[in-house]
């Protein structure tokens, strides 16, 4: 007799869904465009509804099955932006292969432009199921066995600095606000050598889910978080730039892998390193995060972005726009380009 376990995986390894999803308000701070954080918002949304297509909905997971439904790895690109009350019409394709251990799928965002479709974001995306150890445990359907982990991640890291041994610090002060970019033991070795800029910086409630872990959007808010911090450091801050020169940001491409989990009130220390200035139009920069256990650093998550600008010309067009030197050379550290 066939379970409704195994009828939800079979639909969730072959059958391609549909789903009209909108941008939120709070993702468009300039102008009407929307950020790429909220781009990936839509993403994970159309994710989720596939699950709840096939009979599988995050909240039966977990609270059926004991699993919390963790995106845990994505890779974004944005081909045209999204604007406020913009509909998009998201298209999730199974892709999972028959030896792999986590849900894979391809996600396209189309959006209307003049009466045409035009393919906005291709994104993939893959899915772990988290067994609950929080709660009183469940047992698991066993057609989900496959996909179901007892920790997010692989626990090996991938920075230099993962296993490094490290002094121990004091938590970071509730009064300390955005957290600390200044001196710390801690981030002064994960930024030694490096064209870096860190942030420590206490997890909070809202950013987290299954009642301790950080969730995929807290990643990608601290993504957002550290670019803002990153930027103001070097100089030319994004309101700077806005009033100096009506540039805003933009990111055609977004990535977050889980390595391992970050829990709540646990201190996270967000590093971005300038990888790449390319043709002085784009720069790459690696995001990793870690947090310290037991006197060495844990890395939980690593990203990378490409980021430039564009000057917008009215309150609907814009364009890209190339770096001068004044932006180079706060990208290099103040140094000129090689």
């Amino acid at each position: 007799m066939t379970t409704h376990a195994e009828t939800a995986v079979k639909y969730l390894l072959g059958t391609e869904t549909t789903v009209r999803v909108r941008p939120r308000f709070e993702g468009s701070n300039i102008n009407t465009w929307i950020g790429f954080k909220h781009v990936n918002y839509l993403v994970e949304e159309a994710v989720l509804e596939h699950f709840r297509s096939a009979g599988l909905p995050s909240r039966e997971l977990f609270e059926e099955h004991g699993l919390g439904l963790d995106v845990v790895d994505l890779d974004t690109r944005i081909l045209h932006a999204f604007h406020q009350d913009d509909e998009a019409r998201a298209v999730v394709v199974p892709t999972t292969r028959d030896e792999d251990t986590r849900f894979r799928f391809s996600v396209t965002l189309y959006v209307e432009r003049d009466g045409k479709e035009l393919k906005a974001v291709t994104s993939k995306a893959e899915v772990s199921l988290r067994a609950d150890d929080y709660l009183a445990p469940l047992a698991h359907p066993r057609e989900l066995a496959r996909f179901t982990v007892e920790r997010l991640g692989d626990g090996t890291g991938r920075g230099p600095r993962h296993g490094t041994e490290v002094a121990v610090a004091d938590n970071t002060a509730l009064a300390a606000g955005r957290g600390t970019t200044g001196a710390d033991p801690v981030l002064e070795q994960l930024l030694a050598g490096e064209n870096a800029f860190g942030w420590k910086w206490r997890i909070p409630y809202p950013y987290c889910h299954f009642n301790e872990r950080l969730a995929l959007s807290g990643y990608l808010r601290q993504v957002e978080e550290v670019v803002d911090l990153f930027l103001a450091d070097r100089g030319i801050s994004i309101k700077t730039l806005l009033d100096d020169r009506k540039w805003i940001p933009v990111v055609p491409r977004s990535q977050v892998t889980f390595l391992d989990e970050a829990l709540m009130e646990e201190d996270l220390y967000t590093v971005f390193t300038v990888e790449e200035v390319f043709k002085d139009f784009t720069y790459t920069a690696r995001t990793d995060f870690y947090v310290v256990r037991d006197g060495r650093l844990v890395q939980t998550a690593t990203g990378r972005i490409t980021h430039g600008y564009a000057v917008f010309e009215n309150r609907r067009d814009w364009s890209l726009v190339g770096f001068d030197e004044r932006v180079v050379r706060a990208l290099n550290g103040g140094l000129p380009q090689a």
